[in-house]
């Protein structure tokens, strides 16, 4: 207990590079009590509407969260919703002096229609082609700048034209320069960009595109992570697996399998922001890595219990940590 309390109390020393897709997650809030007669689809009648940082852009607010100090990269357009995306991000004192505005795009968001809890449609609007060569090189400069001054990287893929084969390959240098590591939360048809870095946190859907062999049993994610592990020469593969926890391969090490902790399960968006956030803050904190996996999934197991795209605050964590000695 002592030692995680260590780890806690060192992560608001830990300073974070958050690249990658940045986007606004907007939730309208409505309940439904009967049926369209024009289709049969149900008709939400809208309460409420909400919005909050999302993609790389949570990953930002869960580092924020534990009180380390991030620098955001990334871009949003020229639009209401850009404007709001950063507002937030503003407001909960992340430096968004490197997310660019680029006039030729949209924001991305998404926007999530609930009705008694349930997520009943998801609305996407998104400009996912390739960041221009003009905005490439704004964020070269922010990266470069940035990355002195930051304990590790993490690159955010939501395959919205930020993080391409050019942009994971100028990061590596950069980090590999400065002498800190690099994390990818990875897109599924994106794995060959990704040779060389540290760490890799791919889900089991992910981990089973990347290498075309069945994770539905331990056996296979084992058997597909090594390989995962062999083809892009990273140090570490986390495997996210829903209910099933999480797994950690590395090399030279024994797999380690650290079963789910959520007592209840409402949401299970934005769970992988949350580990590749906090297992990087502890490890960054001095953690080894099993320690680091083990805070991860507990930070990942009170995610689960909020509905929307959420974060697992400092009080929530220690909490927990808490309950678990008692």
């Amino acid at each position: 207990m002592d030692t995680y309390l260590k780890i806690m109390r060192r992560i608001t020393k830990v300073k974070a590079l958050v690249v990658g897709d940045f986007m606004l997650d907007e939730y309208v809030w409505g309940q439904v009590s009967r049926i369209s007669p024009e289709a049969p689809v149900p008709v939400v009648k809208v309460q409420t509407k909400t919005s909050t940082p999302g993609g790389a852009a949570n990953v930002v607010n869960n580092i924020r969260c534990l009180g380390a100090k991030v620098y955001a990269c990334g871009i949003v357009g020229s639009d209401t919703n850009g404007r709001e995306l950063v507002k937030r991000m503003k407001h909960s004192q992340v430096d968004t002096s490197g997310i660019i505005k680029d006039t030729s795009r949209i924001t991305t968001k998404k926007t999530r229609i609930m009705a008694q809890k349930h997520q009943m449609l998801r609305i996407d609007k998104e400009d996912s082609a390739p960041v221009s060569k003009k905005v490439f090189q704004k964020m070269k400069q922010v990266i470069a700048k940035t990355i002195r001054k930051v304990d590790f990287v993490i690159i955010e893929d939501y395959g919205k034209g930020v993080v391409t084969k050019e942009m994971v390959l100028f990061v590596k240098g950069a980090a590999q320069k400065a002498k800190k590591f690099v994390a990818v939360d990875p897109k599924e048809n994106h794995f060959e960009f990704y040779r060389g870095i540290t760490l890799i946190t791919p889900n089991a859907y992910e981990l089973e595109q990347a290498t075309r062999i069945a994770t539905a049993g331990s056996k296979g994610v084992e058997a597909a992570a090594k390989l995962l592990q062999k083809k892009l020469k990273c140090q570490l593969v986390l495997v996210t697996q829903g209910e099933k926890g999480m797994s950690l391969f590395g090399k030279g090490q024994k797999p380690l399998t650290v079963p789910a902790m959520a007592r209840e399960v409402f949401d299970v968006s934005g769970a992988g922001d949350t580990v590749i956030a906090v297992f990087c803050l502890a490890v960054a904190a001095g953690a080894d890595v099993k320690r680091a996996s083990r805070l991860a999934n507990l930070a990942a197991g009170i995610v689960v219990g909020k509905l929307g795209v959420a974060v697992a605050t400092r009080q929530e964590i220690l909490h927990r940590l808490h309950e678990i000695v008692e």
